[in-house]
């Protein structure tokens, strides 16, 4: 008696999974699901194994810390610190350091995986932005992005408050500044949260509980969403020979790209290992517990918060005192509000570039940065904005080892700050566009050999090799967006245009984002065939 193979049950344990889930499908899809291949696309997975390393850490960590700021006197193994009063949560990180087997190698290496993470998802946000990946489909994962950068930024502050360390209460005291500088409510919010005057007795615990619960369930749901979405869209790719917006040209999870990811996996983990095995990082018992009535000398916070730290620093002291109320701007402006500026234009950019370019097709293709000049000047001139809050950030160590005068300094940072950002972005976009040229002069005229001859008539010239056509193709396939053109105040019978303002608006960002276009070769070959079109058809 013969059987089908095509309905022969599957046996072992995937057959008793398939039986009961009906499973063979979707794992068979899946396993086959193309990724294509590229260096970039890494940072997003070193934000994936960076996250995997601190669960795994600080499930060790939460063995033996205490989430408590109820006193106790210290008896432990660090010499210099015998016998003074501290929380238990100062105790207990001191005991993890020094009494717990592999207790400082663990907490070197999440506080490392800390700093890891928020950097990977920075970068990989940057190379997002500056390849247009958040075009449709994307906007939506865009947001996730955002989300979680804003949550790794929480959870990285609320991890470091944890210790009560001399370092982090200082942190705290900020942050409990930052709160009541907002108007009307802040001091209500301050007592809610530190459970009275500041530093009450139960902001640790607190803080434990966001740290180790809230925040890595929100930022596993939105990695999983992220995950998923991504899975359901397809992967970006960057242009190349067979590429186009409804392929993915790459390697099938199994088994290339699993292989690559778990080598990478143990990658990234062996780096964050080496990082927190020999070179120290937040060691807390060189600060001493928290006392509210010290400051530690140069405090710095993770560097994920310096540009915080540098807006604080940068603010006049400016205050206003309006129907009994005082609002504190030297602390309301640069914690609360230039955050939420800069975060809601970060979220909202998909939306407003979709807007100005009137392009509702979904995108699969990633764009070269030159390729979009004004997006790529906005991104550099970005980052100088925030790269100048984040040096100021630490103003009084660069005074102190420069030999400079902490005032000229904060004066030069406020001026920098007005005039660095323009300046950025003209450079930045007048960069793209000279790179656009330059690739306009490789199509048209081939690629500089170095090789020079001498033509009959005694001219020397020098010999240029042409490109091959995937490296035409690859120059010239984008896209371009031509301005859009003002719209008339009224119609032919002299009615207004009820959405004339909102159109001319539009079209004036579309002439700022896409007035300095470069004709392509590619765009000159279409032009002359519609000419030729014209002339044969007797227009």
């Amino acid at each position: 008696m013969s059987t089908d193979s095509a309905t022969t049950p599957i046996a072992g344990p995937a057959g008793f999974v398939d039986e009961r889930l009906t499973s063979s499908n979707f794992v068979k899809r899946s396993m086959n699901k193309i990724f294509p291949d590229h260096w970039s696309f890494m940072l997003g997975e070193i934000a994936l194994y960076s996250f995997i390393i601190l669960l795994l850490t600080g499930t060790f960590l939460s063995l033996w810390f205490k989430p408590a700021m109820s006193e106790v006197i210290y008896n432990g193994s660090y010499v210099p610190l015998k016998g003074l009063r501290m929380s238990e949560a100062y105790a207990s990180t001191l005991d993890i350091s020094f009494d717990i087997r592999g207790g400082l190698l663990m907490r070197q290496i999440h506080h490392w995986a800390a700093l890891i993470f928020v950097a990977s998802i920075s970068v990989h946000l940057l190379r997002v932005f500056f390849t247009g990946a958040f075009r449709k489909p994307r906007e939506i994962n865009w947001l996730v992005g955002i989300g979680l950068l804003t949550l790794a930024l929480l959870e990285g502050f609320a991890g470091y408050s944890l210790p009560d360390d001399l370092l982090s209460g200082t942190g705290l005291r900020i942050a409990a500044g930052i709160v009541q500088s907002i108007p009307v409510v802040g001091t209500y919010v301050s007592f809610f949260l530190f459970g009275g005057e500041f530093p009450g007795e139960i902001i640790i615990s607190r803080l434990y509980m966001v740290h180790i619960l809230l925040v890595p369930g929100l930022i596993l749901g939105l990695i999983t969403a992220h995950l998923m979405m991504v899975w359901y869209q397809k992967h970006t790719q960057y242009p190349g020979p067979g590429r186009t917006e409804d392929n993915v040209v790459g390697y099938p999870v199994l088994p290339v790209y699993a292989a690559k990811a778990g080598g990478f996996f143990a990658l990234v983990f062996g780096l964050t290992a080496f990082l927190g095995a020999f070179f120290t990082i937040n060691p807390i018992w060189a600060y001493g517990p928290y006392n509210p009535s010290e400051v530690t000398a140069g405090a710095q916070p993770d560097w994920y918060i310096g540009w915080l730290e540098g807006g604080l620093r940068m603010m006049p002291n400016l205050e206003t005192r309006l129907w009994g109320i005082t609002l504190s701007w030297n602390v309301l402006f640069p914690a609360l509000i230039l955050p939420g500026i800069m975060f809601t234009l970060m979220a909202l950019y998909p939306f407003i570039e979709a807007w100005i370019t009137g392009d509702k097709r979904p995108h699969n293709l990633l764009d070269r940065p030159r390729n979009q000049p004004v997006r790529t000047a906005i991104g550099a001139m970005s980052l100088s904005f925030y790269i100048i809050l984040w040096a100021n950030g630490g103003n009084d160590l660069l005074a102190t080892t420069f030999h400079m005068s902490i005032n000229a300094i904060t004066w030069t940072m406020r001026f920098a700050l007005f005039i660095v950002p323009p300046l950025v972005f003209v450079i930045t976009k007048r960069i793209c566009l000279g790179l656009q040229r330059k690739d306009r002069d490789l199509v048209l005229h081939g690629r500089e050999t170095g090789r020079v001859v001498r033509l009959p008539q005694g001219e020397f010239v020098e010999v240029h090799a042409p490109l091959s056509p995937a490296e035409q193709w690859r120059i010239v396939q984008h896209e371009t967006y031509l301005p859009l053109s003002l719209p008339a105040a009224t119609d032919e019978h002299g009615i207004p245009n009820p959405i004339a303002r909102k159109e001319r608006l539009r079209a004036r960002l579309s002439r700022f984002y896409f007035g300095d276009h470069i004709v392509t070769p590619r765009e000159e070959a279409l032009a002359e065939g519609e000419n030729a079109k014209e002339l044969s058809s007797g227009r």
